[in-house]
């Protein structure tokens, strides 16, 4: 017998591709207060969130009226006909959250628009409304869900731990943090503060809080636009990588999404800077022409196609080899243990922790910040060093005096962030007024230290001061990177290194200015056979040299049919294979780069690879390959060479756009300062 099912069944099987966990419920929530314009989200669970999720927004809200509707399936304020599709900005847009969310869990809604006098609170449980009554409450919306899949048993019991269900939001709260640094978030798991971000727009300061220093100083920034692309955001350095793609977010149009194209693009662009299975750190936004793209693929919004992906894979690939390729990456490495960096670590943290202001002093700091300033510049226009206004007896001089002292104090120096004005909503900044902006023009004034009589000492940056400042500052510290005036691997630099000589056979030492750089024989020589040998195949310019006597190889049937189908390949880069009957091939010649290589495993390793990637088998694959193998005849480690061998080799190295990892990814060389050394021997203390 067929018959319709009845409406709440339905609810609960379409809940099914929505809601698959709370991480999905959190998700759904979020994106609809970022939809609303809130510029601070407080979101909150307990057990993982299957027990209880609260998610606060200071957003829009939803007229009374309209509440109930909000909870029926495919009820959205987003989009009204099929081609609202084809332009989408929204983050949410099929109207399935909140019915999805409300059948399957005892669902509270409390939302009041800014217009209103008093709001809402709605009660829903299973899709069967129990309450609905008048409260006061702010503007914005409150959505508590209790009781994940009380009423779906089956579901719930393939949730895992509440430790691992908890993890996942954790990873989502985190993409969207990144997603979006113009809004303020605030995620507490268990009633413990686990992220808080300001809001303050500052890409580089929401990576900060979540991933800390050792992240947060050792990025590169990436701001590049081409063919209708722009790309804007930062990458990590090559050491900044882990064995999986925790660390790697990007995101299409302020959306989060997966994608094979954008992953694959990003792990090429990064090929040969990192190790083999180590993944890079990204934090990308990507804006592309939303005309060519569809994110209407899954109920989760996570998937997309774009119609010329081709062209998105090389722009991505290239925006991020662009940036890796601007600045000098020779790791620094450390002699401390770890417990002794750990200590470091923690006291710079610590000292640092003072200068930070608790969210309620900012208001309080920010007006301190202002009356000093009008304060500096009132005296600037009529005070001299030592005289009195007219008018104003010495009391009220020394007054005026202890004043100026103490709100000169409340100024921040270099380094520090000068705290924003807000309003009565968590996160809205005010816009500036003539005092703020006049306290910008001033900020390349630096308050240095006060006399005893009161006077302030200004001290001038200069424009190459600024020149050399690196990124943002971090909040809370007032530590800037400079960045290294002469490149190590440049040949201005080349002329002041001292080479020192080899080491265990395998490391050459070279100092340069407070440097001592530590290179690997092997890895650097490696580098340059696999750029030298690349760039000859790229220009078709290939020598070839013969074997004697030739290599007779037995191979089967497949592997032949495969080797005779692509035997243009070879020749194009310097071999001469024939046919010798019976499935076997013999080698007359190799690319005389390879010489030293048993062309047995040569050509084992390229049939091995030539089967992995069957589908994407053309000469820029094949090179690829060949030129990764041709590393096998670099000199290898535990080998005495000579100091004019490895002044060449160094000359080499300063030919190549990345001469700081070999091929698969493992560095060329590292640097340890003097301070280090100085530490090591105790003539500086921290």
């Amino acid at each position: 017998m067929i018959k319709v099912l009845d409406q709440e069944t339905i609810n609960k099987i379409a809940a099914g591709e929505v809601v698959e966990r709370p991480s999905s419920v959190v998700k759904e929530l979020v994106e609809n207060a970022i939809d609303a314009g809130a510029t601070a989200v407080t979101v909150e669970i307990k057990d993982g969130g299957t027990s209880f999720i609260r998610i606060t927004d200071n957003g829009a809200g939803i007229e009374k009226e309209e509440v109930p509707t909000a909870f029926v399936r495919h009820a959205t304020s987003k989009i009204m006909t099929i081609e609202d599709l084809l332009g989408i900005s929204s983050l949410g847009f099929r109207g399935e959250a909140l019915a999805s969310i409300a059948a399957v869990a005892q669902v509270e809604c409390i939302t009041k628009t800014p217009h209103a006098l008093t709001g809402l609170r709605y009660e829903i449980h299973g899709s069967r409304e129990i309450a609905a009554e008048e409260i006061g409450a702010p503007t914005g919306t409150t959505i508590i869900v209790r009781n994940l899949f009380y009423n779906v048993p089956a579901r719930k019991k393939f949730l895992k731990t509440a430790t691992t269900e908890g993890s996942y939001v954790t990873e989502l709260i985190t993409r969207l943090a990144l997603s979006k640094p113009e809004i303020s978030f605030k995620y507490i798991i268990n009633g413990n503060n686990k992220i808080a971000t300001s809001g303050n727009g500052k890409l580089q300061d929401v990576i900060y809080h979540i991933y800390g220093k050792d992240v947060s100083v050792n990025l590169l920034p990436v701001k590049r636009s081409m063919n209708g692309f722009s790309a804007e955001g930062y990458i990590g350095k090559a050491f900044i990588s882990k064995g999986n793609r925790s660390f790697e977010h990007y995101f299409v149009n302020g959306r989060y999404i997966r994608s094979n194209i954008v992953t694959k693009a990003i792990e090429e662009g990064y090929k040969s800077f990192v190790m083999i299975h180590k993944f890079p750190f990204t934090s990308l936004h990507f804006s592309v022409d939303s005309e060519k793209l569809d994110v209407n693929v899954h109920p989760t919004k996570m998937e997309f196609k774009y119609s010329d992906g081709e062209q998105l894979f090389d722009f991505v690939k290239e925006t991020v080899r662009h940036a890796l390729l601007q600045e000098e990456m020779i790791p620094d490495v450390s002699l401390r243990t770890a417990k002794e960096q750990r200590e470091i670590t923690i006291e710079q943290q610590r000292r640092a922790a003072l200068h930070v202001p608790e969210p309620f002093e900012k208001e309080a700091r920010a007006k301190r910040y202002q009356e000093a300033v009008i304060l500096h510049n009132r005296d600037k226009a009529h005070d001299s060093k030592n005289d009195v206004p007219v008018g104003e007896t010495i009391s009220a001089a020394k007054t005026r005096q202890t004043e100026k002292a103490i709100l000169a104090a409340q100024i921040p120096k270099s380094g520090e962030s000068i705290p924003e004005k807000q309003d009565g909503q968590a996160g809205k900044t005010i816009p500036e007024t003539k005092t703020q902006q006049t306290a910008k023009e001033i900020s390349t004034v630096r308050m240095q230290r006060l006399e005893e009589n009161g006077e302030i000492i200004k001290e001038k940056r200069t424009a190459n001061e600024e020149d050399t400042i690196k990124g943002p500052i971090l909040t809370g510290s007032t530590q800037q990177m400079e960045l290294n005036v002469d490149r190590f691997i440049s040949e201005e630099a080349r002329k002041k290194h001292r080479v020192i000589g080899q080491v265990f056979k395998t490391y050459w030492l070279v100092e340069y200015e407070d440097k001592l750089y530590i290179m690997d024989q092997h890895a650097a020589h490696e580098k340059v056979m696999f750029e030298r040998l690349m760039l000859k195949m790229s220009q078709k310019n290939v020598l070839s040299q013969q074997l004697l006597p030739p290599k007779v190889l037995h191979l089967n049937s497949v592997e032949h049919g495969l080797v005779m189908d692509k035997l243009s390949l070879f020749e194009q880069t310097g071999f001469d294979v024939e046919d010798f009957g019976d499935d076997s091939i013999v080698i007359r010649s190799i690319p005389d780069d390879i010489m030293g290589v048993d062309p047995q495993l040569l050509f084992d390793g390229l049939l091995n690879a030539l089967f992995e990637d069957a589908g994407r088998i053309d000469i820029d694959f094949f090179v690829e390959k060949l030129s990764g193998m041709a590393c096998k005849a670099a000199i290898k480690g535990n080998t005495n060479i000579s100091f004019q061998e490895a002044d060449a080799l160094i000359d080499e190295l300063l030919t190549l756009n990345n001469p700081y990892n070999c091929p698969h990814g493992r560095p060329t060389m590292i640097a340890l300062s003097k301070t280090e050394l100085e530490h090591k021997f105790k003539r500086i203390q921290d």
